[in-house]
C-alpha cells in the first residue's frame, strides 16, 4: 500500500493517489498525504487506479479530507475507480458529496 501526493505547477491542485487496499491501516498516509503539503490547493483529486477495495474507514477518510478541504464549498474528485468501489460509493451515496468520475 502506498499513498502519494503531487501538486500542480501553479498549486491550485493536489492529486492524492492511492495504490493498494484503501483501509484503516492508511488513516495516517492518506491524510499526512494532503495535511502535510506545503500549499493549500483550491481543488483535490483522489485517484483509485491502483486501489481495489476500499473499506468503511475509507469513507471516513474521503468526508475527512471534504471537511479539511472546506465542506460543502470544498472541490474533491474521485476518479479512476474501478466498478466495485465505484458501486460502494453509490450505495453510500458519496457520489453526491464528492465529484466521482
Amino acid at each position: 500500500m502506498s499513498i502519494t501526493s503531487v501538486a500542480s505547477s501553479d498549486g491550485k491542485e493536489l492529486v492524492i493517489k492511492v495504490q493498494g487496499r484503501f483501509d484503516f491501516s492508511s488513516l495516517q498516509l492518506f491524510r499526512n498525504a494532503y495535511e502535510k503539503v506545503d500549499i493549500k490547493p483550491e481543488k483535490y483529486v483522489v485517484d483509485l487506479k491502483e486501489s481495489d477495495y476500499l473499506d468503511s474507514s475509507a469513507l471516513g477518510m474521503l468526508l475527512a479530507l471534504r471537511d479539511y478541504a472546506g465542506g460543502d464549498g470544498a472541490e474533491i474528485k474521485i476518479v479512476n475507480c474501478n466498478t466495485d468501489v465505484k458501486k460502494i460509493l453509490v450505495i453510500t451515496k458519496l457520489d453526491e458529496l464528492f465529484n466521482v468520475e
